[in-house]
């Protein structure tokens, strides 16, 4: 299983830490998120380290299905409705900055970037697209209604957000990440106030920023309740249709269109990470019904770490945690949510204002139906018999026989079938 960002991309490699040394930021996890705030700190002459368990990008990054676009699904309509017409119109212009932010620096690098119309479209009801229209409008953003798209089946239409992009994570990250201050293979076993314990070597840093996926410290900010992750798969097809633009169901069950190249990426078939999904069972047969003359060259699955109210968190920790940031929860938007998650961490860490902060603020009141909602399945979960047992919060693990893993309903930690961690927030194998 190797996505089609993998067979085309080659990364640069690094080190391990060899010894202690003693850094002014450390940034914890080498995703994309991760090595933009590097590159920022890196432009603006910070002494900073970026330490990852694996090699750079070898979680979600190279699972996506890289659209940079700041339409995130009916997400307008959710934020006015929950934060106002302020927060919204602060969310917009985040998102738009940090497409800018790719569009200028991928001029400069081989990355496929193309310029592409995204659609997010709904099979039956009109009435969500029509109110995420009205939001839109109320935020003075000029979305287009489009009631024929180019998909192989019926729709009640979809909403346009013109010239977004796509390109390949891979091939940009081998090239931002040149010159940065990063070590691989270099796990951080536990922290101990801000310092960092690994088996190479102790870190000490005046400042530690996790950008983790899933926050693995636990003892601040809650995100064990204020976070749950979902799993999405993609194959890729020789032989399908040009989809003419990027295009993404407003239901979570739908499905996700996108060419690359001679191919087309289909997405879909997703669940609540340890419940059951379609998987990639259902794009293939999808895939046999609508382009029964298409060969599949790929298929992927990738993990999205999902917040409660559909907007991440981006700052610090937690109210009490003052040199402690983080950067998580970006829904299926990881792309312009790792740059608009760079931008305010730089601001932040050199003590400078940022007009986004309040927006993705982590300590933001979380609606109570949201919280009872995801500690209930955590809860659930927990008091489950089961002999598999999770090592982060000790959560009944199930069987995932489409991808021969043992995951985790509460929090998204998922192992291999000998018990190897696959995803966080576990930090560790399962006990034999």
């Amino acid at each position: 299983m190797k996505s089609v960002w993998s067979a085309n991309s080659e990364l640069p490699e690094f080190s391990r830490l060899d010894g202690d040394i003693d850094v002014d930021v450390l940034i914890i996890g080498g995703g994309l998120a991760g090595l933009l705030t590097a590159y920022f700190l890196h432009q603006r002459g910070v002494n900073y380290a970026l330490v990852e368990k694996d090699r750079i990008c070898n979680g979600v990054t190279k699972n996506t299905t890289a659209k940079i676009t700041f339409q995130h699904g009916l997400i307008y309509q959710k934020v006015l409705k929950y934060y106002g017409l302020e927060t919204a119109q602060m969310y917009l212009k985040a998102n738009k900055e940090a497409f800018e932010i790719y569009r200028q620096l991928c001029k400069g690098i081989d990355c496929d970037f193309e310029i592409k119309d995204n659609f997010v479209y709904s099979v039956s009801d009109i009435n969500k697209l029509e109110e995420e229209m009205n939001a839109l409008n109320r935020i003075d953003y000029p979305a287009q209604f489009c009631q024929h798209i180019p998909l192989p089946f019926d729709t009640a239409g979809a909403v346009k957000f013109p010239e977004q992009a796509q390109f390949n994570p891979l091939k940009f990250v081998s090239n931002i990440a040149k010159g940065l201050n990063i070590y691989e293979n270099t796990k951080v076993r536990e922290m101990v106030g801000n310092k960092a314990i690994t088996k190479q070597g102790n870190i000490n840093a005046q400042k530690v920023i996790v950008t983790t996926h899933f926050p693995f410290i636990n003892k601040h900010g809650s995100y064990f309740i204020k976070l749950y992750q979902h799993r999405s798969y993609v194959i890729g097809l020789e032989g399908g249709d040009d989809v003419k633009g990027m295009y993404v169901d407003e239901n979570d069950k739908g499905l996700s269109f996108r060419n690359y190249g001679n191919l087309l990426l289909l997405g879909g078939g997703g669940h609540r990470t340890g419940k059951e999904g379609g998987n990639w069972a259902e794009l293939r047969r999808f895939a046999k019904h609508y382009y029964p003359d298409s060969t599949e060259k790929f298929f992927w699955a990738t993990q999205d770490c999902m917040s409660l109210d559909s907007i991440p968190y981006i700052g610090r920790y937690s109210k009490k945690s003052r040199e402690l940031y983080v950067a998580t929860g970006f829904n299926k938007w990881g792309m312009t949510s790792s740059m608009v998650s760079a931008m305010v961490l730089a601001d932040m860490i050199e003590d400078k204002e940022n007009p986004y902060s309040d927006v993705f603020n982590p300590s933001r009141s979380i609606l109570k139906p949201q919280l009872f909602i995801n500690g209930f399945e955590s809860a659930t979960n927990l008091l489950s018999l089961s002999t598999k047992r999770c090592p982060h919060l000790g959560c009944a693990l199930k069987w995932n026989s489409a991808e021969h893993s043992w995951d985790c309903p509460c929090h998204g930690s998922r192992f291999s079938a000998e018990g190897k961690v696959l995803d966080n927030p576990a930090n560790g194998d399962l006990k034999k």
